[in-house]
């Protein structure tokens, strides 16, 4: 199997879990959000098969020494706690709370909501907007 392919098929079945999880529905997304309302624990599982997942991923990756689609990881510099982080996650929060979308769930729904459309395109405007040259984004 080509590298496309399983390219292809890696996004096919993380696009069908979430689909099938009810992460693609902006209403279930908000519902598991809301504390202090009609809280829908629902979504908890699939967060926790989520986490159990990239751990047994991890755990793989560990033990081969290399990923099974590329060549290497790409090295990455250890991450500070600073203001932009923080502001970056604020955002990224306040975000999916109100639309009850984040990016991954807003691409599989794009075509066929307006909601998710308007997300995409905000999304895209801010990463075309804090891009730096030669710098992280």
């Amino acid at each position: 199997m080509s590298r496309a392919a399983l390219f292809l098929l890696c996004g096919v079945v993380f696009g069908a879990g979430l689909a099938l999880s009810g992460m693609t529905d902006p209403a279930k997304v908000i519902g598991f959000l809301d504390f202090f309302g009609h809280w829908d624990p629902r979504l908890t599982a699939t967060m926790g098969g989520a986490v159990g997942v990239a751990a047994l991923g991890q755990w793989l990756l560990r033990r081969r020494g290399r990923p099974m689609l590329c060549a290497g990881m790409p090295a990455v510099p250890p991450s500070r706690l600073d203001a932009r982080l923080l502001i970056g996650s604020a955002v990224f929060g306040a975000g999916w709370g109100l639309a009850g979308l984040c990016p991954a769930p807003a691409l599989a729904v794009a075509a066929q909501s307006p909601v998710a459309l308007w997300f995409v395109g905000g999304f895209v405007a801010g990463l075309l907007g804090t891009a730096r040259p030669g710098g992280r984004g």
